[in-house]
């Protein structure tokens, strides 16, 4: 197929997610001839089978565990039954007018042109995009990640799921087995369980959400075996293979083995960068083992006008750090910000379990392997009458302080509305407050905020120190 003539850019960004979809858009606001390539939909990840999607289905489960829990509230209710094709259709219909938005707000902008299709550098400054050429001397990679799927024998002969696919499934499985206890694999664990899904999750690091504080793991697993979810840490997963209707898990658990029966299963192995088919090596873009593009604070790459940010650069990998990477890539690129940096920056993050997951900054071991003293609050929600008085006392709020300058370190909260709350802290750790900054503001009470304000005020030196 011959190609058409070479299109020429000021920009050109390829991936339309939450980082590339905004950094377009407002160099093009701004004046700048700017491309947007993407292969699949406007939004990425986050949008279209991430976040929005598995929090809308994530609610749906929510409001069944409640109604199940109505009782213990003075309501008498039948036994709920999912309807997973109407859970479906809501997520979508919550979904498509965003994704809507995205593509009119696109269109409106004169200066930006949406192209569609797999983009594959052909040499420095050059892009080939089906049958057109594009070339930029700034070229900004944002393709985002996909779900990781494992050397395990046998997985070839079984269909199994990933985030992807679970959220498009309009049966209720009988029964599932989630490989991987992450972030991914413990929201769908307690989404498709409340569903009434029997959920068995298998972890091969000894604990779930092993970046958490182990206090968060340990609740985290405690909730979960109160509803029904088998957990097993210490799983390494050895083999799979389809039998009829079932599929057989084979896992190491110490030193001997076990077998696992499901009707599904669920791959939340990680994630794998989207590089494979952009043909860095021909522009000297270095990559890590596993294909994460090496990049320096300011998101350049080893080639010189090749760029990238969001996933793909590797952790961490939210929404909100890939917003704020296009944020910072715009004032680098647009606004020749030479202070523009990732240097220093504070990301938080949030697992969207019930109890919710909400954390900042460094943890305990991290703080004491860097050589800090440290003061610590603690307070778990059973102690606030907020919590007592809605029924969700699983969980605490931990605060870690300085013990030379009072400065908080890092928070970490599993409990009610623990993603909420963890603003708080965020915006304190941002300004530089102390935790009796936060101790000594007035709380609303009866409010989960409360439990914060305790938390600061409870925070102390170790036994011992100083």
């Amino acid at each position: 197929m011959t190609k058409a003539a070479t299109e020429q850019y000021d920009l050109i960004v390829i991936g339309g997610g939450m980082a590339g979809l905004p950094l377009s858009q407002k160099a093009a606001l701004k004046g700048r001839k700017t491309a947007l390539v993407e292969k699949e939909l406007l939004g990425g990840t986050c949008l279209n089978r991430g976040c929005i999607p598995t929090k809308t289905m994530i609610h749906s489960a929510k409001i069944m565990h409640h109604v199940r829990r109505a009782a213990e509230f003075g309501i008498v209710v039948g036994e709920p039954k999912a309807d997973l094709q109407a859970i479906v259709r809501r997520k979508d219909e919550v979904v498509k007018p965003i994704r809507d938005g995205a593509y009119r707000g696109a269109g409106k902008i004169e200066k930006l042109h949406l192209i569609e299709g797999d983009a594959r550098f052909e040499g420095p400054g050059r892009l080939a995009v089906g049958d057109r050429w594009l070339e930029s001397a700034t070229i900004v990679i944002n393709t985002g990640t996909e779900a990781t799927i494992p050397p395990i024998d046998g997985l070839d002969g079984v269909d199994y799921l990933t985030n992807r696919s679970a959220l498009e499934l309009t049966e209720l499985p009988e029964s599932l087995i989630i490989v991987g206890g992450g972030y991914v694999g413990v929201e769908f664990a307690q989404m498709y369980a409340r569903f009434g899904s029997q959920v068995t999750l298998l972890q091969r690091a000894e604990r779930l959400v092993p970046n958490e504080e182990p206090d968060i793991s340990a609740v985290l697993r405690y909730v979960f075996q109160r509803e029904g979810i088998e957990v097993v840490t210490g799983a390494e997963v050895t083999g799979v293979k389809q039998a009829g209707d079932t599929v057989v898990v084979s896992a190491r658990i110490g030193a001997g083995g076990q077998t696992f029966q499901s009707t599904r299963l669920l791959l939340a192995t990680g994630r794998t960068p989207n590089t494979a088919g952009l043909n860095l090596a021909a522009v000297g873009v270095d990559t890590d083992r596993a294909g994460f593009i090496k990049v320096d604070d300011r998101f350049q790459t080893s080639a010189a006008g090749i760029l990238a940010m969001g996933d793909v650069k590797g952790p961490p990998m939210f929404t909100h750090s890939a917003r704020d990477d296009a944020e910072i890539l715009y004032r680098v690129l647009i606004k020749a910000d030479s202070t523009a940096s990732v240097d220093h920056r504070l990301v938080p993050h949030a697992v969207f379990t019930d109890p919710a997951i909400g954390s900042v900054g460094l943890t305990e071991a991290e703080a004491r392997k860097q050589g800090y003293a440290l003061k610590i609050g603690v307070q778990p929600f059973k102690s606030v009458a907020k919590a007592r008085a809605i029924g969700e006392t699983d969980g605490f709020i931990k605060i870690i302080a300085d013990d030379a300058t009072d400065k908080i370190l890092g928070a970490h909260i599993i409990g009610p509305e623990g993603d909420n709350l963890i603003h708080e802290l965020i915006v304190a750790m941002r300004v530089g407050a102390t935790f009796q900054d936060v101790a000594n503001a007035i709380h609303i009470h009866p409010t989960l905020a409360e439990g914060v304000n305790v938390a600061a005020g409870g925070v102390h030196r170790e036994e011992g120190a100083g």
